[in-house]
């Protein structure tokens, strides 16, 4: 296994070597395996990023169960649907977790809707990108600044986009912290069988149609034969089902593709 190396007063950050040995030793281990590492390696400076989602909420129920003062932290954007908000309550009560809840600058949000309107998004692609960076992006980054590392639910499966995602990986993105992906090779399947098995809660919106789940304004219930992310962003076409929170670590697009757009929108 690599050697872990510290650096500053009391950060645990690791070497590209480092992180590419964990993740060829971590590729074909359980998802428990992964994150009983990223829990005696990181400490509290570790903690789980939960969009309320099925896969956050397996990776919840297994690091409770690893160690119950997981850390988990949510950013609510502001335009959660209700069901979200009562699922918090859910989640908290049957695990004794504390949400590290976590908002988007107060002034970002009003500059952004006196410039743009508040459903901006719906106008461009590149005004929707804006409302995701202002109100999921950036107060992500401020979050990450406190932590060297921080849990996804990422799955290859979910998108062409992730089809590379690591176990293991440093994130580029936000100063070089581990980023762990423990579902990355999980499937659809594996993530609901573990749900049932383990009496998981999930979002209700689940048994509505939905098949992703974000921003009410931003998401639907999806149709038989749809695509599991076609109810994102659905009035949007041939553009990557991405918010930019996980897209530019693979590609560098989105980032790109939103700074251009918010340049061209006056932000």
């Amino acid at each position: 296994m690599a050697d872990v190396l510290e650096r500053g007063d009391h950060r645990v950050l690791l070497g590209d070597a480092e992180a590419g040995e964990l993740a060829a030793a971590f590729e074909r281990r359980p998802a428990e395996e992964v994150l009983a590492w990223a829990l005696q390696t990181f400490g509290d400076r570790v903690a789980l990023a939960s969009s309320l989602q099925a896969e956050s909420l397996v990776l919840l129920d297994m690091a409770w169960r690893l160690d119950p003062g997981i850390r988990v932290f949510t950013v609510d954007t502001g335009r959660l649907p209700p069901e979200t908000y009562d699922l918090i309550d859910r989640v908290r009560e049957r695990y004794g977790v504390r949400f590290e809840v976590v908002f988007p600058d107060a002034g970002d949000v009003e500059g952004m809707t006196t410039r743009h309107g508040v459903n901006l998004f719906y106008e461009a692609v590149e005004k929707r990108l804006l409302c995701c960076r202002v109100r999921k992006v950036a107060p992500l980054r401020r979050k990450l600044a406190l932590l060297d590392a921080w849990v996804t639910g990422l799955r290859r499966e979910q998108l062409a986009s992730r089809g590379d995602v690591r176990k293991v990986a440093l994130d580029p993105d936000h100063d070089g912290i581990v980023k762990l992906s423990p579902l990355a090779d999980w499937t659809h399947e594996q993530v609901w069988d573990y749900m049932r098995t383990n009496d998981v809660p999930h979002h209700p919106l689940y048994d509505a149609g939905y098949t992703s789940i974000s921003c009410a304004c931003c998401t639907r219930a999806t149709k038989p034969g749809e695509d599991a992310r076609a109810g994102r962003w659905w009035w949007e076409q041939d553009a990557l089902k991405e918010c930019g929170i996980h897209c530019s670590i693979e590609t560098g697009g989105l980032e790109r593709r939103w700074q251009a757009g918010a340049a061209g929108a006056g932000a």
